[in-house]
């Protein structure tokens, strides 16, 4: 029998429409003060140097200083060497992902803490470590120098090493947070199939792992680009085979600060691009 008191036939689930939900408190979405303030004041202090950036580019030149001998050398060392170290972060890292996501590692915890360690470390200690062990006298490289002839330091190569050292952690992060979400039950499966573990991960786990795959990648290039502290500190700075865009940009301010800031613009839209193109992963969409 139905509640002719409540109307329950009317406004319950009973007779089809919805209940009413309860209003907001009035001024639930009023900012406070306190808070509006201080907020504002961060967005400004990060937001202004770019802007200063921005309005002091040498804009009428800027082709030819991005055209120029140096800044081109610098450009395309840059684009070559990041491009390089985060190939070598992509055939390192994803197998690193993968064993510190798929297996249970004795001291796992431990080994994710020194893998992620560059990401806190200052780059120029990065360089310093990279010198004690790569370089003529270092732990490895005095054996590379005396069986091979190999001299990796103040090299192209050092650059890509240097790169790769402070780039190669935000891929392994990437790459093992998309294998923690992704369905080990279709590994299983394939495993049962008869497909051995490399084929699993081949056809199966990397098709699911593309998209953390792809968005490690361009973290570890946009990293790899614009490094400074452990690339000057183990690969120095030579005009054409170590001076990268960072480099040219700390050397510039000195003598060009007109090519300074053209160089630290291109550096700006890089970033400005990578964060755009990972939007959907690393930011919610309003």
């Amino acid at each position: 029998m139905r509640n002719r008191t409540t109307g329950r036939d009317r406004r319950g689930t009973n007779g089809g429409s919805a209940p009413a939900l309860p209003r907001r408190r009035q001024g639930a979405h009023r900012i406070p003060v306190t808070l509006l303030l201080p907020a504002l004041l961060g967005l400004a202090f990060l937001i202004l140097p770019l802007v200063g950036l921005l309005v002091r580019a040498p804009w009428s030149g800027l082709s030819e200083q991005l055209t120029s001998t140096a800044v081109w050398d610098a450009l395309r060392l840059s684009l070559i060497s990041a491009t390089a170290a985060t190939a070598v972060s992509l055939v390192l890292g994803v197998p690193l992902a993968w064993l510190l996501a798929r297996t249970e590692l004795p001291g796992r915890r431990v080994v994710r803490a020194l893998v992620t360690l560059p990401l806190v470390l200052p780059p120029v200690v990065g360089g310093v470590a990279l010198l004690l062990v790569l370089g003529r006298r270092g732990i490895v490289g005095s054996w590379l120098d005396s069986a091979f002839g190999i001299t990796l330091p103040f090299t192209t190569t050092g650059v890509v090493i240097a790169e790769a050292f402070v780039a190669m952690p935000f891929l392994v992060i990437s790459v093992e947070g998309a294998l923690r979400a992704a369905d080990p039950r279709y590994e299983e499966a394939a495993a049962t199939l008869g497909a051995s573990r490399l084929t699993a991960f081949r056809r199966v786990t990397l098709p699911m792992i593309a998209p953390g795959i792809a968005a490690g990648a361009v973290l570890a290039w946009a990293r790899a680009l614009g490094e400074f502290g452990a690339t000057i500190t183990f690969a120095g700075n030579f005009p054409g085979r170590t001076q990268t865009m960072p480099l040219a940009v700390y050397l510039a301010m000195e003598s060009d600060p007109q090519a300074a800031i053209a160089l630290s613009l291109v550096l700006l839209v890089v970033s400005v691009a990578v964060l755009v193109g990972l939007r959907d992963r690393w930011m919610s969409t309003p």
